[in-house]
């Protein structure tokens, strides 16, 4: 028989979620549609992994799981996926930043839509 690492005994909702609703994160991994999706065959690829989306709920399967709905802007899906399956962008531990050094400001702007800076921008004279 082969030693299965399932984390299915562990009950996600006696804690808080580990995320928020509209924090940016990322997949960990290729999400494949398992039949749930409608409108796309099992087996299809619906996000990438790499792809940013934004937590639009946060919902509970089973009583034991936290299932976040991430709406994957880039792609157009809105896929429902557990806590290991994603990771933060938005709420990194401080020695994961120091971490990155200047890459830190890089990893703040992904996914987020950055505004030109006007404030040295001259109008013109009428």
């Amino acid at each position: 028989m082969a030693d299965i690492n399932r984390d299915d005994d562990l009950i996600e909702v006696a804690f808080p979620p580990r995320f928020n609703y509209g924090e940016r994160v990322i997949a960990r991994s290729v999400i494949r549609n398992d039949g749930t999706y409608n409108g796309k065959d099992i087996g299809e690829v619906l996000v990438n992994r790499g792809e940013i989306g934004y937590v639009t709920s946060i919902d509970t399967f089973l009583q034991q799981f936290y299932i976040y709905a991430v709406d994957f802007v880039e792609s157009g899906h809105r896929v429902g996926m557990r806590a290991k399956e994603l990771c933060t962008l938005d709420n990194l531990p401080d020695d994961v930043l120091q971490g990155l050094g200047e890459r830190a400001e890089a990893l703040r702007r992904i996914g987020t839509r950055v505004q030109p800076d006007t404030s040295q921008v001259k109008e013109p004279s009428p």
